[in-house]
């Protein structure tokens, strides 16, 4: 086991790992920009280096300073958690280059993984279904409107780089393709440094069901049951479940399968997410692999009795998975994640940033709050708005949902507005109660939020 590790990250996430390591009698080093001096996980971590300003691309971006950080500390291993450098096989590669573990898979998995087109050729070639798309990037018009044709409308364009709904659009009519093609591009190209786009035939009314897998030096492949994070708005998720309450005991096994698979085809190693779509018949196809802990990963280990980072950290030692005697998994219970962020429900969800004069965090049996605030604490306007994870925890998806009712009535933040009023909306709608949520959710049950 390592003696020492440095986190290259912030916020929720950051203590999250540390909290972790403490566990397991590892000391932490936080980094950190000149606006989180004063942030919980610096105050809680045993080291802390400040990498630069404000600014993510003059700090938690700025690779050498990291791993500069790591040296002159004596961290023998980096986590990355999730965002900022947690997908950059450039940043992977680096460590392994300077003798620093990195706590995630290697640099040539995170970039096969990575590029869409690269990993949805990589499934087929495994079995592993996928939706029908075009055979690689489509480089022009010409191309897209071929492939479109062929299966027919609607389709999906998606940037081979992206991720989070950027470089990605919708084309229900072809009169539309030509100019959405392009705004995805150049979207893509804005985002991610790279404007190369494909095409998918486009499933009507999904659902968004992922696998939690782990996989270690001793040959466990695992998947730690299924998610459903079908609440979304523009692609982002706000709510996630555990287990999904559209599948079977015999569609979670296929998909489980499914996903084992997967990370046997890339020789994956730590822990990775398989996203899938589920149609409205119950076929599942693959859309894309998350290389690094997801946010909403306490679901997943609420239901498993597991803790993740632990087992990240416990992998890139070079150890056992701990919990792999006692799979394959079955859900026990229910959860749900409520992703608190620093956004306007009113304006278009809107960032709040600001200072959090009220701050008090709902507990009690069932309930579980990550967060990295303090009252008399603010929100930075540089970074992403999530301020907390609200999660909850009952025997069944009934009392889960109950306890996120009167958790989110305990929730009070001051000083900014939050999601808290959105999430209480959803757990009141008779669709979700009645676990029928698919990806179209917002758009056909609270339509006024988008207007």
């Amino acid at each position: 086991m390592f003696k020492k590790i440095l986190i290259a990250n912030r916020g929720e996430v950051a203590l999250r790992i540390i909290r972790a390591a403490k566990e397991l009698g590892v000391k932490t080093v936080a980094v950190y920009s000149e606006a989180d001096k004063d942030t919980l996980p610096v105050k809680l971590a045993d080291e802390a280096v400040c990498i630069g300003p404000a600014p993510a691309t003059k700090s938690y971006l700025v690779m050498s300073n990291i791993i500069a950080a790591a040296e002159n500390t004596g961290a023998e291993a980096i986590h990355p958690g999730y965002g900022f450098l947690a997908e950059n096989a450039d940043f992977a590669k680096a460590c392994e280059l300077n003798d620093i573990k990195f706590i995630g898979p290697s640099a040539d998995c995170i970039s096969m993984m990575g590029d869409k087109a690269t990993a949805r050729e990589t499934m087929i070639k495994c079995g592993v279904p996928v939706v029908p798309g075009s055979d690689g990037i489509c480089e022009t018009v010409e191309e897209a409107r071929e492939f479109a044709e062929s299966v027919g409308y609607p389709v999906l364009i998606k940037a081979t780089a992206g991720g989070g709904g950027k470089g990605m659009r919708e084309v229900h009519k072809p009169e539309d393709l030509e100019s959405q093609f392009t705004q995805a591009q150049v979207e893509a190209k804005a985002a991610f440094g790279n404007g190369d786009v494909y095409l998918e035939k486009l499933v009507l009314r999904p659902r968004h069901v992922e696998i939690q897998v782990l996989a270690d030096d001793f040959d466990h492949r695992i998947a730690l049951c299924e998610r459903d994070c079908s609440i979304q708005r523009r692609h982002q998720k706000l709510l996630e479940e555990a287990p999904s309450p559209a599948l079977t005991d015999e569609l979670r096994r296929e998909m489980g399968v499914a996903a084992t698979k997967a990370v046997r085809a890339v020789d994956y190693r730590n822990a990775g997410t398989i996203e899938f779509l589920l149609d409205e018949a119950g076929k599942f196809y693959f859309m894309e692999m998350n290389t690094r802990v997801q946010v909403e990963h306490p679901v997943s280990e609420l239901i498993t009795g597991t803790d993740i980072i632990k087992e990240q950290i416990r992998i890139a030692a070079g150890e056992p998975i701990s919990c792999a005697d006692r799979a394959p998994f079955s859900p026990q219970g229910a959860a749900i994640e409520m992703r608190i962020n620093a956004e306007d429900v009113d304006n278009k969800f809107m960032p709040t940033p600001g200072k959090i004069t009220k701050f008090r965090i709902p507990s009690g049996p069932g309930v579980r709050v990550d967060t990295y605030l303090t009252e008399g604490a603010s929100v930075s306007p540089f970074y992403d708005s999530l301020v907390a994870k609200l999660i909850c925890y009952g025997q069944d998806r009934e009392e889960a949902v109950a306890r996120a009712k009167r958790a989110l009535e305990e929730f009070e933040v001051e000083g900014i507005k939050t999601t808290i009023p959105f999430h209480q909306r959803v757990l009141e709608n008779e669709v979700f109660v009645a676990g029928d949520a698919h990806t179209d959710f917002i758009d056909t049950q609270m339509p006024d939020i988008l207007e």
